[in-house]
């Protein structure tokens, strides 16, 4: 009788264990499916900020500042807008797209080649659909955001709410096909052929341009080839300690003929609480042949240089950034977009920017 309830009890405890190892399964089933089921979402950012220059003048007559650093955005005197940022993406298990549309000052500073054919190019940051070709491979097709550089058009990924010299006279977005190769966990190549650089909408000139990329651990060495030009950078970033990082990013352009340029930034970043973190980028950049980013007098010296520094509090409430900014920039020479009050060159420009960022 004990040996039959023994084995009673051993039969029901494996009926059970097979129970519980169904509905784990299944369980582990529906988690797969819903970890692979299709996905639609919409996200963005909207900014606005004020500008003042301390030792500059401070007025846009005809609707450009009379005095602001050579590099893009947040160059707007007075209370300015930023942009509206709207993403919508779309995930399948292999495939997917972005639409990333742009409305306001800063948009139409990032894609000023913009429209080139259609009516409404202006107002389109990224239109591309990829196809995950295997775990290791994915091909993009259309208009993609920059691999160069370290900073970005939207104000919601940099740190800076102004943007380096070194990112805004490289290129902003590209419009064409590249393969991102993961070769291992720390190593990845990526591949791409495109429309000369800023066309972004259609190739007028029947040339391509050629970029590539190697990554390791988070640095980045890319090289661009556009029909004689070509552009070297390394991107990359330590996290020194649990609360302190520091971002690279050096680059050389040389335009085949049309100028060149040369430059290295540093990104310290402290992270002081949950909600407050600050940040210096000192920037170095250097130009040939009046390339025009530092706009010093091309007839007295044709090659210049500009040292800027700019430190910047970013304080999080909820999804909204507010970003107080001090810059100063300083060129070699006399420079025309330094202008003081009295619209004389000088060779500095110190400012203040008072940045509001939301992110959704």
């Amino acid at each position: 009788m004990k040996a039959i309830t023994n084995t009673k009890y051993v039969k029901n405890l494996f009926f059970l264990a097979i129970l519980l190892f169904s509905a784990t399964a299944v369980v582990a089933q529906e988690e797969e499916e819903e970890e692979t089921k299709p996905s639609f979402t919409f996200t963005g950012s909207v900014d606005a900020y004020y500008r003042a220059n301390l030792n500059g003048d401070n007025s846009a007559p005809d609707g450009a500042p009379n005095a602001a650093p050579g590099s893009s955005f947040a160059n707007l005197p007075g209370f300015s807008l930023g942009m509206a940022n709207f993403v919508a993406g779309y995930e399948g298990e292999k495939v997917g797209f972005v639409a990333d549309l742009v409305f306001g000052p800063r948009g139409t500073d990032a894609i000023f080649a913009s429209p080139i054919y259609s009516a409404t190019g202006n107002i389109v940051n990224q239109l591309y659909a990829y196809w995950n070709v295997s775990d290791a491979v994915t091909l993009t097709f259309g208009n993609f955001n920059t691999f160069l550089g370290y900073e970005v058009i939207s104000p919601v990924a940099n740190f800076n709410y102004s943007t380096s010299y070194l990112f805004s006279y490289g290129p902003f977005s590209h419009t064409g096909l590249k393969a991102d190769i993961a070769l291992s966990d720390d190593f990845s190549l990526m591949l791409a052929v495109m429309n000369p650089t800023d066309m972004t909408e259609l190739n007028v000139t029947g040339k391509y341009t050629y970029g590539a990329q190697i990554g390791y651990s988070g640095q980045y060495l890319n090289l661009l080839i556009d029909n004689g030009a070509y552009e070297v950078d390394y991107t990359g970033g330590f996290d020194l300690s649990d609360s302190f990082f520091l971002g690279l990013n050096a680059a050389y352009f040389d335009g085949d003929g049309a100028g060149s340029f040369a430059g290295a930034a540093i990104y310290p970043q402290l992270t002081t609480s949950e909600n407050f973190a600050i940040g210096l980028r000192a920037e170095y950049f250097a130009e040939t042949d009046a390339f025009g980013a530092i706009g010093t007098d091309t007839n007295a010296d044709p090659d210049a240089s500009v040292f800027a520094v700019t430190l910047t509090g970013s304080a999080t409430i909820g999804n909204l950034i507010i970003k107080p900014e001090l810059r100063l920039d300083t060129a070699s020479d006399d420079s025309g977009y330094f202008l003081d009050s009295d619209l004389m060159a000088q060779k500095s420009l110190s400012s203040f920017v008072l940045a509001a960022v939301y992110s959704f």
